[in-house]
């Protein structure tokens, strides 16, 4: 496909934002991050984000706690979910496989399940033939691999990930783009996009993930904002592998939904997941929410949010459930103590969304009226000046 250009965004006029999964159907979205624990020990890592020590929580506990997510779920109007994992390193989780396993027998009782993870691809061959197998009845599943120059085999690691998006996974590298090693980075960039993967250039943020570091010159944060040119492989958007056999899938609603713009004559492809819109009734997509850093479009305070309502986050190492990882609301809960889900949209109150799990969550600016969710699920409407 042709390189769309993401710097013509007119990211001042846009008024909606969101996931075109969620925007188009009853999707309700998780992201887990089920513990600190990780295998590597990055220098440029956020210093709450990872440790040496395994504080995962029973795999008994974590089951209970998605069925409850789905109880609460469905009682809103969403029987489809998708779950993303990650940590830490989330494939360190003794029972990780076991909790993918009882999310995957649930498929059939639901409209639609996806499932995501954010892995370092530390593990080897024989742990990716057990996954693929326990994922079989799922609709779809993708991996962000996140690259970590100081520990990765590029080879290995590319070798990993091609086999895996050959068995229909589909995969992004997410690269943090230290200023100081950009260039062997962006070589490495172009390793993997050479390679036929898709890659994310995400910029490095700062301790407290509330910003972008210092240190990018001009033309870093060019490259950075252009990245590379997505690449559309048709065998990792449908998996032959699931259980399902109803042809009104989540991907063909959102396929059949999904509205190029008439004046870009730029191809917009599946794997373009985020859709907005301007104030003049444009359309505009982007492949990843992990994009909008890149841009500085992550301030969304005081805009109607569905966080909360139809996806929160589950984080370590208290077992804090919240509607975003930016949000400075109170938690919905805990995992140990339970939780209880917003009857409807509430308004942001935070500064900025640095996360992509947090960003790419439907939201709209106050005073409009762009769609968060299908017709068939409109909870009361809110007063944002309250």
């Amino acid at each position: 496909m042709k390189n769309y250009d993401f710097s013509q965004i007119p990211f001042d006029q846009i008024e909606s934002v969101g996931q075109k999964s969620l925007l188009k159907s009853d999707l309700f979205c998780v992201s887990w991050l089920l513990g600190r624990y990780c295998n590597y020990s990055c220098s440029y890592c956020w210093p709450y984000a990872s440790g040496k020590n395994k504080d995962h929580r029973p795999t008994e506990l974590l089951v209970s706690t998605m069925n409850e997510i789905k109880r609460q779920s469905r009682e809103r109007g969403f029987n489809s979910f998708h779950f993303s994992f990650s940590g830490g390193e989330p494939t360190l989780h003794k029972g990780y496989l076991d909790l993918i396993k009882h999310y995957a027998d649930d498929t059939l009782n639901t409209n639609y399940q996806s499932i995501h993870m954010t892995s370092n691809l530390s593990f080897g061959k024989f742990w990716i033939k057990k996954y693929l197998e326990v994922i079989k009845p799922i609709d779809k599943a993708s991996i962000t691999a996140s690259y970590h120059h100081e520990f990765s085999d590029k080879e290995k690691f590319c070798e990993k990930l091609l086999l895996l998006q050959e068995k229909g996974i589909f995969i992004t590298i997410n690269i943090v783009m230290i200023p100081q090693v950009f260039k062997k980075l962006w070589i490495d960039a172009h390793y993997f996009h050479h390679a036929g993967l898709n890659v994310t250039l995400k910029p490095q943020s700062n301790p407290t993930a509330t910003a972008v570091v210092d240190g990018y010159a001009p033309w870093m944060r060019e490259l950075m904002k252009k990245g590379l040119p997505q690449q559309h492989k048709k065998n990792s958007l449908v998996r032959k592998s699931s259980v399902r056999t109803s042809k009104n899938t989540l991907n063909q609603l959102v396929k059949k939904k999904e509205q190029t713009p008439k004046k870009n004559s730029q191809s917009i492809t599946h794997s373009f997941q985020v859709e907005m819109n301007a104030n003049d009734g444009k359309k505009w997509y982007i492949d990843q929410a992990e994009r909008f850093n890149a841009f500085g479009f992550n301030n969304f305070k005081g805009w109607e949010c569905s966080s909360g309502y139809r996806s929160i986050i589950i984080r370590e190492p208290d077992g804090a459930i919240k509607r975003s990882y930016s949000c400075r609301d109170e938690p919905l809960g805990y995992i140990d103590k339970g939780f209880q889900l917003f009857d409807k949209p509430q308004k942001c109150i935070s500064k900025s969304c640095v996360s992509s799990a947090d960003s790419k969550i439907p939201k709209r600016k106050p005073g409009t009226n762009w769609p968060l969710y299908p017709d068939s699920i409109q909870p009361k409407s809110i007063n944002l000046n309250v």
